[in-house]
């Protein structure tokens, strides 16, 4: 039951965020931020997103998850209340920024969804509550579209706001759970000591800075250098979220290592489209195989859980988190510089270096074999220490 109601809450997040989402670059040029200050402002979101989950997963494994799904939630809502009701370019940063931090949601959410997959694997439980999130943002763009068409871009973020209060409510109701602890006569060896855990966040980095590449500028390179309306935009990023939605279901069927390259490979064909496309359809399609990126997060994620002690799940899950976030930190200044050169130079970069990540995780990315870790000590839900 928690389950649904997690990803009940995903989906009318999923509805608001995607309402927003895809005109954040156009909404800053409306507040008078040129190329580079856009990019310096998207990298400056992703220092953000960087910043809380290490502390976040550390938490999530010493007090339980919910207690922090609940914070990320609650000042997510309030972020966006702030972008809505800002009047300037500083104050909507600042909104900007404090939704970038509720990315510490991601580490104990990713441990609360394994530990409640039951029957299903990791792999399928994480990409069908990510479908969920995904399914409701394929109507978020459109919506979004309509809206700043017809009224403003500002005015979306406050219906977005308001669906915020509802999924934050949703969420109240999922259960706690208990914590896992390592027996102190058999602990677990350090992350740090490690090496298939380290190797896996060297393919991780390299991974997700590729992939997320292309990404940052293209809203604002298909209304500018294209000729794209908002509600064009809007549409295609429908077509975007609705990729989102059949890549995870897709793809989480498939072995998470193997369906982590498939990820990749179609990350890869959204930049050459998004190259050589000649009309809306076409980026339409490209922005449909971009949903490799959303999936690839959560299949690269439970991985983890064979390669760790369940006990380091949240800290291993926040610092996983840190590296990825970090490339939303760097794609976007390097974006920058590619498209001051050239608007559409990005793009063939980017499908040359998703070749080349591609070919060093088929190479590099560890096998999967489960280990029998050490005995577990369980805290009981009834417990004041557990969630």
């Amino acid at each position: 039951m928690s389950l649904i109601l997690l990803s009940l809450s995903l989906f009318t997040w999923g509805i608001g965020e995607g309402m927003f989402y895809i005109f954040q670059p156009i909404y800053l040029k409306e507040l008078g931020a040129d190329t580079m200050t856009t990019a310096g402002i998207l990298s400056a979101f992703g220092f953000a997103m960087m910043l809380a989950h290490i502390p976040a997963g550390y938490l999530a494994d010493r007090i339980g998850r919910k207690p922090l799904l609940v914070a990320a939630w609650s000042t997510g809502m309030l972020a966006t209340w702030v972008m809505a009701l800002a009047n300037s370019l500083p104050i909507f940063v600042v909104g900007m920024l404090l939704y970038g931090l509720t990315a510490f949601v991601s580490a104990p959410m990713f441990s609360y969804v394994t530990a409640a997959s039951g029957k299903l694997s990791p792999a399928r439980a994480m990409t069908l509550t990510s479908a969920a999130f995904n399914l409701g943002a394929v109507l978020g763009p459109g919506i979004g579209g309509y809206l700043g068409e017809n009224f403003s871009l500002r005015f979306v973020y406050q219906v977005a706001a308001m669906i915020f209060v509802f999924s934050t409510f949703i969420l109240l109701f999922i259960r706690s759970q208990p914590r896992e602890i390592h027996d102190p006569s058999a602990p677990p060896p350090s992350l740090w000591t490690n090496q298939r855990y380290l190797g896996f966040l060297v393919v991780l980095f390299v991974s997700m800075l590729v992939m997320y590449l292309p990404q940052p500028l293209t809203p604002r390179f298909l209304q500018s250098e294209r000729g794209l309306s908002l509600s064009a935009v809007g549409s295609i990023g429908v077509a975007g979220n609705f990729g989102n939605v059949v890549m995870n279901v897709v793809l989480g069927s498939l072995p998470a290592r193997f369906g982590s390259l498939l990820a990749q490979g179609c990350v890869a064909l959204f930049a050459l489209l998004m190259w050589i496309g000649t009309g809306q359809p076409w980026y339409a399609v490209g922005y449909f195989l971009m949903g490799g990126y959303r999936a690839a997060r959560p299949l690269y994620f439970a991985q983890i859980r064979a390669i760790t002690h369940p006990s380091q799940m949240g800290i291993a899950y926040g610092l996983s988190e840190t590296v990825s976030s970090s490339t939303i930190v760097l794609a976007p200044l390097l974006a920058g510089v590619l498209y001051d050169r050239d608007p559409v130079l990005v793009f063939p970069v980017s499908v040359g270096l998703i070749l080349l990540s591609l070919a060093g995780a088929a190479l590099f990315l560890p096998r999967q074999t489960v280990a029998e870790p050490p005995p577990l000590l369980y805290i009981p839900p009834e417990s004041p220490f557990s969630d």
